[in-house]
């Protein structure tokens, strides 16, 4: 399988100022005032989480986290604001936010009109 190569550069091989450059405006901004402490904190959990082997991901409510490179192969669970759904990071989603992952909404599916629920259904022939 090919590496996967995010604007030309592999992400494992960078260090985080150098993909920090990389990235778009608005991100680049929030990492040079600084991570917020959630944040800041889920990163260093991160680093603390390959020592402990009973837990099987971390979990966090910090939604708007950009995926770093050194996250990658780390398993997270991401809070939809009912239970946390599991992801396993990989580099193909280096620079996208952890709330793209968790979706705080379930698809809409209706279906079939019941008996009774429109004109056409008052003249068919219903089981009795």
């Amino acid at each position: 399988m090919a590496d996967f190569i995010y604007k030309g550069k592999k992400p494992k091989e960078l260090s985080r100022e150098e993909f920090i450059e990389l990235l778009p405006s608005e991100i680049r901004r929030k990492f040079k005032r600084g991570l917020p402490e959630e944040e800041s904190k889920l990163l260093v959990t991160l680093d603390k989480f390959k020592e402990q082997k009973g837990r099987k991901f971390v979990k966090t409510h910090c939604r708007s986290m950009i995926v770093l490179p050194e996250m990658i192969g780390h398993k997270i669970g991401i809070h939809n604001g009912k239970e946390f759904v599991a992801i396993d990071i990989t580099e193909e989603l280096v620079g996208r936010r952890l709330g793209e992952f968790a979706l705080t909404r379930k698809a809409l599916h209706h279906g079939s009109a019941g008996i009774g629920a429109s004109k056409g259904t008052k003249f068919s022939a219903s089981k009795k």
